[in-house]
């Protein structure tokens, strides 16, 4: 049924790569989750209420909190599709990322109430009525958010939308609540043991362990959080195909929103090659990852002599050393500068957070090595930060 939603509903459903095509998903998303979700609330709650269930009753505010979710995230990707302007040159797709933030804070609040109403209930337990019209609403609403479950994730795996797909698993996990109210409503009814209180808290419980982990996975890009490996992995391994790159570093990705990356990577290339041919394949890696990626790619060319044996000797030797120190350590930019005393050995060292010493403490051991071999060198390191966790690549 997604499917006839999708091509019903939004033109040009196939461009998912367009700003505005993107925006009608996440649109269509909200305006079925707004529907679907008044509709179970104005259910449970008429239930909830005539049976004196506070876990039913609590079931259907969660309900209504989704609602007034699908409200925000409508919002926000109707926001989201504003095209740049002067005071926002990259665009204004972070206000999907804002939008879910909204929402996740709304279903922690909600879940602070839900827990002391629940908690009084079992403090202070009252008869529940559960009758065959309870069963069948609750029953219809586990369909129902069962069916917008695999609906969000459908159209999040279409846009790549990290919204909708946690819009999916919040019915996924709407599915597992609701289905507990049921079981508690069955075993309070039949058994005559009063667990209603108890599923209340329990529910509770989970609304706020959603909330908290919807606040994390909005706030992390935000704050600027690492790339993920598969699109490093992808970016390097595409860069290294190209006729003529001899290796990738510092690769830098910055994301704006959904859609809307941009990055920056050194690239090295064969010094002695004519400069005009070696910027033309630089032209055209940039342009490739901008019309097939959707990725606006700066590159910054990196002449490297090839033609020098013994420079090539030494740069794999000084890659070997420092790898000997630790795996994840790799050198680029290396340059050789002989003088009338000693020579200066230039380059830079990408090293990752998770090393275990400080940056002196590598350069003193990085030091001690190259001065056993070759005592009349001097080292001049810069330490790199890996911000894509892409340490320096190389073809073989």
């Amino acid at each position: 049924m997604h499917n006839w939603l999708v091509k019903k509903f939004i033109k040009d459903y196939e461009n998912t790569g367009d700003i505005n095509v993107r925006a009608a998903y996440g649109k269509l998303s909200g305006k079925v989750g707004i529907f679907c979700n008044a509709f179970l609330f104005l259910g449970k709650f008429i239930v909830g209420t005539v049976s004196g269930s506070v876990s039913i009753t609590a079931d259907a505010v969660n309900n209504l909190s989704d609602a007034a979710s699908s409200i925000i995230s409508l919002i926000g990707f109707k926001m989201a599709e504003k095209p740049a302007d002067a005071d926002h040159p990259y665009g204004h797709a972070r206000y999907e990322y804002l939008s879910g933030l909204t929402v996740a804070v709304m279903i922690i609040l909600i879940g602070v109430e839900l827990f002391k109403s629940s908690l009084d209930k079992v403090l202070n337990p009252s008869p529940v009525d559960f009758s065959a019209a309870a069963a069948v609403v609750l029953i219809g609403s586990i369909v129902v958010k069962l069916w917008m479950s695999l609906f969000n994730r459908a159209l999040g795996k279409k846009i790549n939308s990290a919204t909708l797909e946690a819009t999916s698993a919040d019915s996924r996990n709407d599915v597992i609540s609701t289905s507990a109210v049921l079981i508690a409503a069955l075993i309070t009814h039949f058994a005559k043991v009063d667990l209603d209180g108890y599923m209340g808290v329990a529910v509770a419980v989970f609304i706020l362990y959603s909330g908290i982990g919807l606040v994390k996975d909005t706030l992390d890009p935000l704050l600027g959080s690492a790339p993920d490996p598969a699109l490093v992995d992808h970016i390097q391994k595409k860069i290294l195909s190209y006729d003529g790159v001899l290796g990738t570093h510092d690769l830098m990705i910055h994301d704006y929103g959904p859609g809307r990356k941009f990055a920056s990577v050194h690239v090295e290339m064969a010094a002695e090659d004519d400069v005009i041919k070696s910027h033309d394949v630089i032209d055209n890696i940039e342009r490739d990852f901008l019309e097939n990626e959707n990725l606006n790619l700066i590159v910054h060319y990196d002449p490297i002599i090839t033609g020098d044996e013994k420079i090539n000797d030494l740069r794999s030797w000084l890659s070997d050393q420092v790898k000997a120190i630790n795996p994840e350590l790799s050198i680029h930019d290396l340059r050789v500068v002989p003088g009338n005393t000693h020579t200066n050995l230039i380059f830079d060292c990408v090293m990752p957070y998770d090393i275990n010493m400080t940056e002196s403490e590598l350069k003193r051991e990085i030091r001690k090595r190259v001065n056993l071999k070759y005592p009349d060198y001097y080292c001049v390191m810069t330490i790199d930060s890996s911000y894509a966790a892409m340490p320096h690549t190389r073809e073989n």
